[in-house]
């Protein structure tokens, strides 16, 4: 095919019933990356008894986790505008449930931290990627619908999250051995993507077979200079702190609970899923709100709600008002992400450059959080090591403006 057939393939108007399919299809990709990620955090606790590791040892395997996630956003655009969506999809998922596998077998079979490190790492690069390309494309396919959908997109993370949570759960206390548990995940996720990039939509905003907006900056040099664009900084710096308030729950939760509060793995676990479930309720509630009041006032409200959360957890030495400290941390937490990555992606022209690097700078939380709070609990406890996360909740609160919609459709 030629790029002059590609182009006027890619500016075709697409049907009703291609952008609903399309839309769809979002759903269960975004689905797919919560359940992978929640599968891997609801064995932690199993993983570390089996590894024999203390909690600087599965911080810094955690960190192998972050650092692959890092190496897949960095490379996120540029594969993306090389290869389209379809095929960076499907192949991040199937990467990454590669890693998820030999994780599990890693520590379920051989007891070998390297191999957990490594397809952890394998794992964290396919998530990492899989993440810019489903933002883009569901920020492509909002503007198709002609409104707000990215809460739901990012809700339906949340409800592969908590499957993931459940399931894990419940094979904690069947006693299945985390290999097996793993494995399984991991062949439901390859199947599923395949079947759903089918009805992905070749798109202007979402560019396939090396189609590019037009207007768009080419070349590595030409992505990588967005940022120097200082709202792409600060749409960064929401998307850390939320980040942060999210990804130190998905690396900690179920270990502070447990270690903290004094509660068995399995309720760990479970308490992981109330996280989860809270985040979903308020990615869901978080369409009306958004329409309703704003990005600036939401993302303020949020960031309020998810401190006063951390703070019950941290300070209250019950384990049922933890409970419900944790469902307030998890409605807070809830919309800093998707609304981060809708702003970032305003600009059709650069959205796919914009969106890898806000969610670069949103992964470094997960890159130095692992092993920072590994550190401070090592030292201080667990829950005290969680302070640190009010201090970067705090901050995207205070930089929740650069968030604003334009005043008039962006135009390259």
């Amino acid at each position: 095919m030629s790029d002059v057939t590609r182009t006027a393939t890619a500016t075709r108007p697409l049907s009703r019933q291609q952008i609903v399919g399309w839309r769809n299809a979002v759903f269960v990709i975004f689905s797919l990356g919560g359940l992978g990620l929640s599968s891997w955090v609801s064995r932690t606790p199993a993983i570390r008894d089996s590894l024999h590791a203390n909690t600087a040892e599965m911080g810094w395997i955690v960190f192998c986790l972050a650092a692959g996630s890092i190496a897949g956003l960095v490379l996120s655009s540029h594969v993306l505008v090389t290869f389209g969506p379809r095929k960076t999809i499907s192949g991040s998922v199937i990467a990454g449930s590669a890693g998820l596998a030999a994780a599990g077998i890693g520590a379920s079979l051989f007891a070998t931290p390297l191999l957990v490190c490594l397809g952890l790492a394998l794992f964290g690069a396919g998530t990492g990627m899989c993440d810019v390309a489903m933002n883009v494309e569901g920020a492509a396919n909002e503007r198709a619908l002609g409104r707000t959908v990215m809460p739901l997109f990012h809700a339906a993370f949340s409800v592969g999250t908590v499957v993931g949570a459940t399931v894990g759960a419940l094979a904690e206390l069947l006693h299945i051995p985390v290999a097996v548990h793993l494995c399984c995940i991991a062949a439901i996720m390859v199947v599923a993507v395949l079947v759903s990039v089918r009805r992905l939509q070749t798109h202007p905003d979402a560019p396939e077979d090396n189609v590019e907006h037009p207007g768009a900056e080419s070349g590595w040099r030409g992505r990588m200079s967005i940022w120097k664009d200082r709202r792409t900084i600060l749409i960064g710096l929401i998307v850390l702190g939320m980040a942060f308030a999210e990804g130190s729950a998905n690396d900690w939760l179920a270990l502070a609970m447990v270690d903290g509060h004094h509660v068995s793995n399995a309720t760990g676990a479970f308490v992981f899923g109330m996280f989860v479930a809270a985040m979903t309720v308020g990615r869901v509630a978080g369409v009306y709100l958004l329409d309703r009041f704003g990005r600036v006032p939401v993302l303020r409200a949020s960031a309020v709600l998810a401190a006063f959360g951390l703070i019950i957890v941290i300070f209250l030495p019950s384990a049922t008002l933890a409970g419900i400290g944790v469902v307030c941390w998890g409605l807070g937490s809830a919309l800093g992400f998707p609304v981060g990555m809708s702003a970032a992606a305003d600009d059709p022209a650069t959205a796919a450059a914009r969106v890898s690097a806000v969610a670069t700078i949103g992964y470094f939380a997960f890159l130095v959080g692992p092993p920072t709070i590994g550190f401070l609990g090592v030292h201080f406890g667990l829950l005290n090591g969680l302070l640190l996360v009010l201090v970067l909740v705090a901050l995207a609160g205070i930089t929740s403006g650069a968030a604003r919609k334009p005043a008039a459709p962006v135009t390259s």
